[in-house]
């Protein structure tokens, strides 16, 4: 699968469940062993479980690979390793405490937004010219 389509399957299972400050960093050039890291805060122990169960049942939707799931129990960190992207997904406090954007920081991915299916177009017209403004007195001039 598409890494592009995989960061967005993944996002998008954050938001179904109400995921707050996702970000989305490129680290192919820093390390070897993956691609992408996501990062994304809940605002309770269940609520993060909740991301990373969204996460893994979006992936198994989609025929991948969940190579691992870490810090369910505790709940305040949950680390989904999905092989070629990292999802980390933590307690607002936690995460300001290891500041991991420092660390994988630097490049965020933008995403694109996604095709529009080919249909019909509006035509595009030109815009009018907008006409000179006039005072008041040549206003009631100009009328009849």
């Amino acid at each position: 699968m598409d890494i592009r389509k995989k960061q967005r399957a993944v996002v998008e299972a954050l938001e179904d469940v109400k995921g707050r400050d996702i970000m989305v960093f490129n680290v192919a050039r820093q390390t070897a062993y993956f691609e992408r890291v996501v990062i994304a805060s809940g605002d309770s122990s269940r609520q993060v479980n909740a991301l990373a169960a969204r996460v893994q049942e979006k992936m198994k939707e989609l025929g991948t690979r969940i190579a691992g799931v870490e810090g369910r129990r505790g709940g305040e960190w949950v680390l989904v390793d999905l092989g070629d992207i990292v999802v980390h997904l933590m307690h607002p406090a936690v995460r300001s405490h290891y500041n991991l954007e420092e660390l994988w920081g630097g490049r965020e991915v933008v995403f694109k937004p996604e095709a529009k299916p080919a249909g019909k177009r509006k035509a595009r017209h030109k815009p009018r010219a907008k006409a000179k403004s006039r005072g008041k007195a040549a206003r009631r001039r100009g009328r009849k």
